[in-house]
C-alpha cells in the first residue's frame, strides 16, 4: 500500500517511509492513497480471534511492506505475555442495556495511549531498515499528558532511537508528571515547558520543519521521527481496537452480523475519533461517532458550524490529556472531507497557522454532521457523572471516560438513539485519584500515594502496580524551559553542536 500527503498529493511513499518520516517534508501529515476493505465476511471471520490475531490481520492491510510472520511477531511482542494486566489488550465492559466501556487502560503506562504505542517501538526499527534508514532515530514528542509516559516506554532502551518529551509544566496530572519525570532509561530525556500543550506541539512542528536542523542532525547521524499520532504507525494500531470491539460484540451475542454501533470517544488531538472513522471508511458498520470535548471545546463547535477557531481562551480541566486547542489529526479527516485535495487542506492549514482560523464549505459542512456528533461537559459535569456512573453501576471512571460518558447521555436524550453504543475508556482512575475522590464526595489526601490507598478503599478497587511503584522512584527530569528554546534543547540531548 501507498501512501501520500495532505498537503501534496505528488508524493508516495511506502508504510516504512511514512512511519519512519512521521511528518511529510512540506508538513503534511501521510493518508493512505487508497483505504483498504472489510466486508461482513471478514468481520465474522475475525469475531473468532483474539485481540492481537486480529490486529494482525487488521495491520497487515495497511503494512504492506511487513510480511504477517514479522507483523505477528511485533504484535506479540506489544501486547503478549505480562504487558497488559487483564491479559485482553481491551476488554469490553457492559455498563447498561445496549452501553458498554471499551477498556483501553490497562497496558504498563495505564492509559489508552499503550494500545499504540507498545507496537511503534516494535514497528519504527524495522521501518527504519525496511526504508534504508541507517541514521539513528530522534524521536521527539510533545504530549498533554499520557502519551509522553507511554511514549517513553515504549521506546525505552530500544537500540537505534532516542526520545524526548515536552510537556505543558502546569498541565498535567501531578501523576503524569511524577510518571514521565521518573522514567528510566539510558536513551531518554524529558522537559517541561512554560506553556500548554498547544505551544509544546507546535514547538516540536516547528523543529520537524526546520531544514536547517535537520541538516545539522542529519550530519551527525540523526534523522528526526515522532511518536505522537500524527504519525501513521501511532494511528493505525488504533483502528484495531475499534474493529476488536465491533467483533467482540458479535462473538459475544451482543450484536447481530452488519448492526451498526456508535462510538464515543473523548478526544482532544482528535487520532483517537479519526482511527474510529477509519475503521468506518474499511466497511465497519458504524452509525455515528460521537465527539466528546472538555471545557477546551473547539471540535464540538467545528462540528456544528464548520468554522475552526482556536482563537479562544485556553482552560487547564480535570481531564488534561484533552486540553488542545490545535487538534493536528483533524487535517487528516479536512483532507477527505475536501475530496483528498491538497491544495485546499493546504490552505486551511496555512490560514490555521497565520489567523487561527478555517472553514469548511457548506457540502463539506453537511458531510462532516453525516459522520460525527460533537458534544461536551466541563469539570463539574464530569465530577457528577463519575459520581452517578459508580452509583449507577458500580463502575469508576476516569475525568476522561467521564466526559464521553457525560457527552453520550446528552446526545440519547437529545436524539432518541437507542443504537448500541461504545464508549472509550482511555485512562485508568487511579491516575487522577485527586479528581475522582472528590467526585465521589471523599476526602482528598495531600500526598498522591495516600490518595491512591484512599481510591481503593472507596471503590474497592487495587491500584495498578505500575502505578504504586512510582513511589520511591527518584526524580530524573526536573527541568523546565521556554517554548523557544526547544530546539537546543534537542541538540544538547542529542549532544550536537549548532
Amino acid at each position: 500500500m501507498e501512501y501520500t500527503s495532505t498537503r501534496d498529493n505528488s508524493r508516495r511513499v511506502t508504510a516504512a517511509e511514512a512511519i519512519v518520516e512521521g511528518i511529510s517534508r512540506e508538513g503534511g501529515l501521510f493518508v493512505p492513497a487508497e483505504m483498504p476493505a472489510l466486508t461482513g465476511e471478514d468481520l465474522l471471520a475475525l469475531s473468532k480471534l483474539d485481540y492481537t490475531r486480529r490486529a494482525v490481520r487488521v495491520l497487515s492491510r495497511f503494512l504492506t511492506d511487513w510480511t504477517e510472520a514479522e507483523l505477528a511477531a511485533a504484535v506479540e511482542a506489544a501486547y503478549g505475555g505480562d504487558r497488559f494486566e487483564e491479559g485482553d489488550p481491551a476488554p469490553l465492559s457492559r455498563i447498561g442495556e445496549g452501553e458498554y466501556l471499551l477498556e483501553l487502560w490497562h497496558g504498563p503506562t495505564c492509559a489508552f495511549k499503550d494500545m499504540a504505542l507498545q507496537l511503534l517501538p516494535k514497528l519504527l526499527p524495522a521501518a527504519a531498515q525496511k526504508s534504508g534508514c541507517r541514521e539513528e532515530i530522534a524521536i521527539l514528542v510533545a504530549t498533554s499528558g499520557d502519551t509522553g509516559k507511554a511514549a517513553l516506554e515504549g521506546f525505552r532502551d530500544v537500540p537505534g532511537t532516542r526520545i524526548m518529551v515536552f510537556y505543558p509544566e502546569d498541565g498535567v496530572s501531578r501523576m503524569q508528571k511524577r510518571q514521565m519525570t521518573t522514567q528510566q532509561g539510558g536513551n531518554v530525556a524529558v522537559m517541561g515547558i512554560r506553556g500548554n500543550f498547544d505551544d509544546a506541539q507546535s514547538g516540536v512542528k516547528a523543529i520537524f520543519g526546520d531544514p536547517g536542523m535537520a541538516e545539522t542532525l542529519r550530519k551527525r547521524g540523526f534523522v528526526l521521527s515522532s511518536a505522537n499520532s500524527i504519525n501513521w504507525g501511532r494511528l493505525v494500531p488504533q483502528i484495531v481496537y475499534y474493529i476488536s470491539a465491533y467483533c467482540q460484540l458479535l462473538a459475544d451475542g451482543e450484536l447481530q452480523p452488519g448492526e451498526e454501533v456508535n462510538f464515543c470517544v473523548p478526544t482532544g488531538n482528535f487520532g483517537n475519533i479519526l482511527a474510529g472513522y477509519y475503521a468506518k471508511q474499511m466497511g465497519l458498520p458504524v452509525k455515528m461517532l460521537l465527539c466528546a470535548s472538555n471545557r477546551n471545546n473547539v471540535l464540538t463547535d467545528f462540528i456544528a458550524t464548520g468554522v475552526y477557531d482556536r482563537n479562544r481562551s485556553f482552560y487547564t480541566t480535570t481531564s488534561p490529556s484533552m486540553d488542545i486547542l490545535i487538534s493536528s489529526n483533524l487535517e487528516r479527516l479536512v483532507y477527505l472531507l475536501a475530496g483528498k485535495s491538497d491544495t485546499a487542506t493546504r490552505q486551511r492549514m496555512d490560514s490555521l497557522r497565520e489567523t487561527g482560523v478555517y472553514r469548511l464549505e457548506e457540502p463539506e459542512l453537511a458531510a462532516l454532521r453525516r459522520e460525527f456528533y460533537g458534544g461536551c461537559c466541563d469539570d463539574e459535569a464530569a465530577a457528577e457523572t463519575i459520581r452517578a456512573t459508580f452509583e449507577r453501576c458500580s463502575y469508576l471512571c476516569d475525568p476522561h471516560t467521564a466526559v464521553a460518558v457525560n457527552v453520550w447521555e446528552e446526545y440519547r436524550r437529545a436524539t432518541g438513539d437507542r443504537t448500541k453504543t461504545v464508549i472509550l475508556s482511555t485512562a485508568s482512575p487511579c491516575k487522577f485519584a485527586d479528581t475522582v475522590l472528590a467526585a465521589l464526595g471523599r476526602p482528598v489526601p495531600e500526598d498522591d500515594f495516600r490518595r491512591l490507598a484512599a481510591l481503593e478503599e472507596a471503590a474497592g478497587l487495587t491500584a495498578p502496580a505500575s502505578l504504586a511503584a512510582l513511589q520511591n522512584a527518584p526524580c530524573r527530569f526536573p527541568e523546565v524551559c521556554a517554548p523557544g528554546e526547544m530546539g537546543e534543547r534537542v541538540l544538547a540531548f542529542l549532544q550536537v553542536a549548532e
